[in-house]
C-alpha cells in the first residue's frame, strides 16, 4: 500500500489519505464518475484489488482479479468526460493511464462507462 501522507497516485495534488485513500477505506463514496475513475486508477497503482472489485458493476465484474506485479502505474491524464456528475445516473470518462514494466514504458487509453448502482458510482465497462 501507500503512506497516507504521500501524494495521491491520481495526481489530484492532495494526499492519498485525503483523496483516494478515503474511498479505498470505505469512508466515502465517489461523488462523480471522474472521481471514481481516479480512485480506480489509484487502486491499480497501490494494488487494492478489493476496492477494484467493489467499485465494479455487478453485471460486468469478474469473479476474481489478479494484478500484474511487474506493472507500475504512475500517471493518469483525464482527457475528457461526458455527464457523470453528482445528479447524473451515467457518464463516461476518457483517460490515458501510463505505466512502466520490464519492457519499458507504455500507456492505456480508454473511454470508460460508469453508472450508478444502488446509488453509488461503479465502473461498467
Amino acid at each position: 500500500m501507500i503512506d497516507d501522507g504521500a501524494r495521491c497516485p491520481c495526481l489530484s495534488g492532495e494526499s492519498y489519505a485525503d483523496c483516494c485513500g478515503r474511498l479505498h477505506r470505505g469512508e466515502a463514496d465517489a461523488a462523480t464518475a471522474e472521481q471514481l475513475m481516479r480512485s480506480r486508477f489509484s487502486a491499480f497503482a497501490v494494488g487494492d484489488v478489493p476496492y477494484l472489485l467493489r467499485s465494479w458493476h455487478s453485471g460486468t465484474r469478474p469473479a476474481e482479479l489478479e494484478l500484474d506485479a511487474g506493472l507500475r502505474w504512475y500517471r493518469l491524464d483525464i482527457d475528457g468526460s461526458s455527464r457523470g456528475g453528482m445528479l447524473d445516473s451515467e457518464g463516461t470518462v476518457e483517460f490515458t493511464a501510463y505505466y512502466r514494466d520490464e519492457e519499458g514504458r507504455g500507456s492505456q487509453h480508454e473511454n470508460s462507462r460508469f453508472v450508478r448502482e444502488d446509488g453509488r458510482w461503479v465502473y461498467l465497462d
